[in-house]
């Protein structure tokens, strides 16, 4: 390698943090719209995927519909809507290997810090390097701009409550995010702790193999069942072309979710009926719904769970499983004594607690050499922060689907890297023209977001200050409007050797 192309290895317009599904979707971005820029992935992990490569348990599934969570410049051609984290995980890398983006991903290379110096309108990275044999190994790379595409949770450790007495238990302890491949459940009797998404993927997919499934939550969540199958999709792709069915497909399914999540937050007593009413029409247990999938809170005041074909709902009517509603008391060594005086016996507990929040990827960022307080920061149009030159996020919707929210960010980070050239930037952060009222990041009332949210960038009252849950707004002001409005700029100083390709 000369001189020059190891300044060029080591210097880049453009680094993405993170290789999963926001990652390779920047990548394709940033290489059709700004061919001209040099950029690279970099993966902690030696695996592309992210969340669909690092999540291995039972069933592990989609909670939004491909047609949505898949990109839209790749039309999702498998059979099911609601699909298996498997065939996700083949999807992104039959994109990657598609569109040339596997090429730009350095593997086993992890963010840990980032320095941005004004003087020079560029970060320096701080990097752990890990290769196949696990020795790890530092080292720095500049870049001009950087996107993190890491999402907000925390890989490296799930959230484990104190649950009294649970190092007693004399079977199986098993946290989801960190399944065992050799775990064997069959003739089993499992306790899946919990009510979110995870769980209600669990309980259905072990329950063929198990003596019994029971589904322990402290509190309801609403689920409502939904075909695995959507068929009209299956007649739009069978007299259209890929792309244009796709496309079809795509502008029906987000007209729906945005309607029902509207309907949901404008008329709660309504989408309460309406929930309860389709469950109990596929339990015919009015008692068990009022008692198990009947939450305080109203829908979308915390994340709805979707079921394909009813699975968690059908799992219960042929008594392979069922739900408990009440709290632990203490673990003992056969079981699980609860509140309520009752003991269920269980080989094998389950945690599926949750996930922790990190913000993106937990970089540790500093602007010269001063350390960012994220909570002291607003978030502009879903993607950049005040205090923070030329770095964004990638955040997806709560109501919708990620992917929805994340390409809108994608796009609008090259229309940014274009104003910047445009108009001889060499630097842009967000700046408030007025005092904020200071919102949460995420609108969620969920057990993980309350528990972590104070550590991230607010949101706020008015305009590009505010995280929309609304995908047809976004998509119809993000990527218009005047950028010199809210991005203040720091002309380019011109620097010898910049670089010009990957």
């Amino acid at each position: 390698m000369t001189s020059t192309e190891r300044d060029l290895a080591r210097h880049l317009d453009v680094v993405v943090v993170g290789a999963g599904l926001s990652g390779v979707g920047a990548g394709y971005r940033l290489s059709t719209e700004h061919p001209e820029k040099s950029f690279a992935i970099l993966e902690a992990r030696h695996a592309i995927g992210g969340t669909w490569d690092l999540f291995r348990y039972p069933g592990v599934r989609s909670d939004s519909d491909m047609y949505t969570l898949g990109y839209q410049f790749k039309p999702w051609r498998d059979a099911k809507s609601i699909a298996d984290g498997a065939s996700i995980l083949d999807y992104i890398h039959e994109t990657a290997r598609e569109f040339g983006i596997d090429r730009h991903i350095r593997f086993g290379t992890k963010v840990v810090g980032a320095n941005f110096s004004t003087a020079d309108s560029r970060w320096t990275l701080d990097l752990e390097i890990t290769d196949e044999q696990g020795t790890t190994r530092s080292d720095t790379l500049t870049c001009t701009f950087l996107y993190s595409c890491a999402g907000y949770y925390d890989y490296d450790k799930g959230y484990d409550p104190d649950i009294p007495g649970l190092d007693t238990f004399a079977g199986d302890v098993v946290h989801p995010q960190f399944w065992p491949e050799d775990l064997d459940w069959t003739g089993k009797r499992v306790v899946v702790i919990g009510s979110g998404a995870t769980a209600v993927t669990l309980v259905p997919s072990m329950a063929p193999d198990a003596e019994h499934v029971t589904m322990l939550q402290r509190s309801p969540t609403w689920i409502s069942a939904v075909p695995g199958r959507d068929k009209r999709a299956d007649t739009l792709r069978k007299y259209l072309p890929a792309q244009l069915a796709h496309t079809v497909i795509r502008l029906k399914n987000i007209a729906f979710s945005t309607a029902f999540y509207q309907f949901c937050r404008r008329r709660p007593q309504a989408a309460r009926k309406l929930l309860t009413n389709l469950s109990t029409r596929i339990l015919k247990d009015e008692t068990l719904v009022a008692e198990h999938f009947t939450p305080d809170y109203n829908p979308w005041d915390q994340r709805l769970c979707a079921v394909p074909d009813a699975d968690l709902f059908r799992a219960m009517k042929k008594g392979k499983a069922s739900v408990v509603t009440d709290r632990i008391e203490r673990v003992e060594a056969d079981g699980i004594r609860l509140v309520s005086g009752t003991t269920l016996p269980a080989d094998i507990v389950i945690t599926a607690t949750g996930l922790q929040l990190l913000a993106f990827g937990g970089i540790e960022l500093r602007v010269d050499d001063v350390p960012v307080t994220l909570s002291e920061q607003f978030v502009w149009q879903g993607a950049m922060m005040t205090g923070v030159p030329n770095f964004a996020i990638c955040i997806g919707y709560t109501n919708a689907s990620w992917t929805l929210r994340a390409d809108i960010t994608h796009r609008l980070v090259c229309r940014v890297l274009d104003f910047m050239d445009k108009r001889g930037f060499g630097a842009v952060v967000p700046t408030p023209d007025g005092p904020l009222e200071e919102r949460p990041l995420l609108d969620l009332q969920s057990g993980y977001v309350q528990r972590s949210i104070d550590a991230f960038p607010r949101q706020g009252d008015r305009g590009p200050w505010q995280v929309r849950q609304n995908y047809v707004l976004d998509s119809l002001t993000t990527l218009r409007g005047d950028l010199s409005r809210t991005l203040k700029g720091t002309p380019r100083r011109e620097r010898v050797g910049a670089s010009t390709s990957s």
